[in-house]
């Protein structure tokens, strides 16, 4: 039987910037009948969000009655200031968790270049996405697909960061807790440590209306984990990246950093990855599924350079064959094997039919480049 090594508690403690009590004060005056559309973007970098209020009259029954509405993109880095407006596309809502009571939404959005008038100043050439827009050619390929059905359930890895420090929430001042082994789904002083963290995000989501499947922490400590899906093509991108505001504004309440950095810390500590569970109508079907899985899985190690050049920035960091990862320089796949590049579960050989999880992608990732890529590289 193996030795569980001592854990300590930490003496750590932030404060909000601010007293939130005061600000609860305002929480249940009437909004005569309007309602708040808080439309969500991603930033110029391709890994920040922003985003900004619009005042409706009404709530809207679907995402289609929603107006488009435009930024200063010189702002944000996806504009030049001479030319500076951005068109937001509004693409998926959900109810808003921190404007309650009332009928307030969160709408996530993506961007384009306004119409515009031709150099003959009559034709009008239409919008089209800009560069850091990444929805668009998803979508796309996900109508391809879409007789395939592809699920999807995105494992989200993060690290819970001192918000003044940048340093892991909960360990000593320039210095480290003591090594992994405790902390994977414990529960604990100093061990489970943000826990009021993960119990409000998780809340939001499920009040939002995101499909987070489960939460858990992670290896590291202060490393936790929540999982969406599964979702059908791109809403599990949408979903995705509407959880990952949702934390990054629960941060805010807390003073803390939810970070997606794929090795927040050097050293003998795991990083966080972005693992993405993959099935489709091929992979499901009882009897074939298994031979299917295999295919697939052969098509996929043949574009094994191109997805790791999509799989997140600084993933070389993690991917070194340690702690559980595999080496990013060679594709591998197993079943039950967590150090593989493509892991299949234990059950599908059994069952002959199910998913396998890309265990390549960092926690970081553009959760609408890789599952594009996913349907592109498998099913294409």
């Amino acid at each position: 039987m193996q030795e569980l090594k001592q854990v300590y508690g930490t003496t750590e403690r932030i404060e909000s910037l601010l007293d939130s009590k005061i600000g609860q004060k305002f929480e249940n005056l009437s909004q005569n009948g309007k309602v708040a559309a808080e439309y969500v973007w991603i930033g110029g970098t391709g890994s920040d969000l922003r985003s900004k209020t619009k005042t409706l009259d009404s709530k809207p029954k679907k995402v289609e009655d929603l107006p488009v509405w435009n930024f200063d993109g010189s702002s944000t880095g996806q504009a030049p200031g001479t030319d500076s407006e951005v068109f937001l596309v509004p693409r998926a809502m959900y109810p808003d968790p921190f404007r309650v009571p009332g009928d307030n939404i969160l709408v996530m959005c993506d961007c384009y270049e306004p119409p515009r008038v031709g150099e003959d100043g009559e034709t009008k050439v239409p919008m089209k996405p800009i560069p850091t827009n990444s929805r668009h050619d998803c979508n796309l390929a996900m109508e391809k697909v879409k007789d395939q059905e592809p699920w999807f359930g995105i494992e989200q890895e993060y690290t819970l960061l001192n918000a003044a420090t940048k340093w892991p929430l909960g360990w000593p001042k320039c210095g480290f807790p003591g090594p992994q082994g405790p902390y994977y789904c414990s529960a604990g002083a100093g061990a489970a440590i943000g826990r009021e963290v993960i119990e409000a995000h998780y809340k939001a989501c499920l009040y939002a209306g995101i499909q987070i499947s489960g939460v858990n922490a992670e290896v590291m400590p202060a490393q936790w984990e929540y999982q969406v899906g599964p979702c059908t093509g791109i809403e599990s991108g949408d979903q995705m990246w509407m959880s990952r505001y949702l934390l990054l504004r629960v941060g805010e309440l807390f003073n803390v950093v939810g970070s997606f950095d794929p090795k927040p810390v050097p050293g003998d500590w795991n990083g966080a990855g972005g693992h993405v569970n993959f099935s489709n109508n091929d992979s499901r079907k009882e009897g074939t599924g298994w031979d299917a899985i295999k295919k697939q899985i052969s098509k996929l190690e043949k574009k094994h350079a191109l997805h790791i050049a999509s799989y997140g920035e600084g993933n070389e960091r993690r991917l070194t064959g340690k702690h559980e990862t595999s080496s990013m320089e060679d594709f591998s796949w197993g079943v039950a094997n967590r150090g593989v590049s493509i892991r299949v579960g234990r059950n599908v050989p059994v069952d002959k039919c199910g998913y396998y999880e890309d265990r390549r992608p960092a926690s970081n990732l553009d959760p609408y480049v890789v599952i594009k890529l996913l349907v592109e590289s498998a099913l294409m």
